[in-house]
């Protein structure tokens, strides 16, 4: 049998499965979510904190077997932080390869510039409530198509002010959608709604759909 030049390649992975987008432009789309193993920074909202040390290695082959059993052609790459694994690129073109219609999920730290055109980026710039404001890499703002996407997650008035003039000052909303996200447990969606119509501010409102559907403590949704 011939090998594919893939056969060695593997991710670290924390968990697999089959949920509602809860996110993104994709939202309520049924979703396979590849969740990868560690992370390199460290929000303090972070409702994933046991991705930064369960899972282990999982082949390619593996992992697109796992896939194959759901009926979707919708793949999110999460973590974690994705990019942080060695052969995430190669990943991300075999499942691009395939037909998959694939979101990536990243915190913004990483330069995301190689990574391949077909695949939506959904980046993070964290915010000042993060804890890792400085953590974003701009090379990233350069390698935005339209179908790319970036996500505010605000915790707070000071979070919002923040978001709203990286926004504006880098003319984000002309580059790809704008998501502003309320922080679950310390911003709710009214105050955030009304902020945003307040300044007519040129974003999408983005709310965790799979909280509001099962309960927020719960993995794997």
């Amino acid at each position: 049998m011939k090998a594919h030049k893939w056969d060695a390649m593997f991710l670290q992975v924390n968990e697999l499965f089959f949920s509602i987008q809860g996110e993104s432009s994709f939202s309520g789309w049924p979703t396979v979510f590849v969740r990868t193993k560690g992370c390199n920074i460290r929000c303090h909202y972070c409702d994933t904190k046991y991705s930064y040390y369960e899972g282990g290695p999982k082949s390619f082959e593996d992992i697109l077997k796992d896939i194959g059993a759901y009926k979707t052609k919708h793949v999110c790459v999460t973590g974690g932080e994705p990019m942080a694994q060695k052969y995430i690129h190669e990943f991300l073109k075999l499942l691009c390869d395939k037909d998959y219609i694939v979101s990536l999920e990243t915190n913004g730290f990483f330069d995301t510039s190689g990574v391949d055109k077909r695949v939506v980026k959904v980046i993070d710039v964290k915010t000042p409530g993060s804890g890792e404001e400085k953590s974003f890499n701009y090379k990233n703002l350069d390698a935005l198509s339209a179908n790319d996407q970036i996500k505010f997650v605000i915790c707070n008035e000071k979070d919002y002010l923040w978001s709203k003039n990286f926004v504006l000052d880098h003319k984000l909303h002309n580059k790809c959608t704008v998501f502003f996200s309320p922080a679950f447990e310390t911003m709710p969606p009214q105050t955030l709604s009304e902020k945003i119509l307040k300044d007519f501010l040129p974003v999408r409102l983005q709310l965790q759909l799979h909280k509001y559907i099962w309960n927020p403590q719960q993995r794997g949704v």
